[in-house]
């Protein structure tokens, strides 16, 4: 009996075909070319690749897109392996190491990481931290700080005093006015997250394991 390299499954958001990762490319591009074009569609399906245990190259991945998208129903909307390359491993690395720096940020300086930063001292006005991760100050926050430089809209900000002038988080800023009536009662203990229509929130740092319970692996806490 021949081995079925394509598997299909119909989920709420569509369809989700995972291919086979043992046989040659070439096997696989016919073989999904013969899947797409069977059967009758009714309206535009999306559609998720799983490439499994396979590396596809950008355009290996654009063959495989083409050929699905030959069927006018069918839009890739997202491609997934469980291989990435050794840049990128270096890069998810790199994101996921946490730093201290002991000290006073002054104004002027800058502090800049590529992951997580702890900061045992204070941040002075005009004093700067920048971090791929997450930013954590163990002191008076008064200077400008961008967590998720990188993009990471899920990282967050904590103070031990919260009175910054500029909170960065991904790509969205702001600048703190004496508008916010939540950090004008709350300086003390309190963190900021991105929020609901990417607007920066603030909560107790209490709170840090419901808004973002991935935030760390270590296992415990009540």
């Amino acid at each position: 009996m021949k081995k079925q390299l394509i598997h299909i499954k119909g989920t709420k958001d569509g369809l989700v075909l995972r291919l086979d990762d043992q046989c040659s490319f070439t096997e696989l591009l016919e073989e999904l070319g013969k899947k797409v074009t069977d059967g009758h569609l009714d309206g535009k399906i999306d559609v998720q690749l799983h490439l499994g245990k396979r590396y596809c190259t950008q355009e290996q991945k654009d063959q495989l897109t083409e050929i699905v998208e030959e069927q006018q129903k069918l839009c890739v909307k997202k491609i997934q392996s469980d291989v990435i390359t050794l840049e990128e491993s270096h890069k998810l690395l790199e994101t996921s190491r946490s730093e201290t720096y002991v000290g006073i940020v002054r104004s002027g300086q800058t502090i800049r990481v590529t992951g997580d930063i702890l900061v045992l001292g204070d941040v002075n006005p005009n004093g700067r931290i920048e971090a791929g991760g997450n930013v954590h100050i163990a002191g008076k926050l008064k200077g400008i700080v961008h967590a998720g430089m990188d993009g990471n809209e899920q990282a967050i900000v904590s103070a031990s005093h919260f009175e910054p002038t500029h909170i960065l988080i991904g790509n969205y800023v702001e600048v703190m006015t004496n508008e916010s009536q939540y950090i004008l009662e709350n300086t003390d203990q309190i963190f900021a997250y991105l929020g609901e229509n990417n607007v920066i929130a603030y909560d107790r740092i209490q709170e840090i394991r419901n808004i973002r319970p991935n935030l760390s692996t270590f296992k415990g806490g009540s």
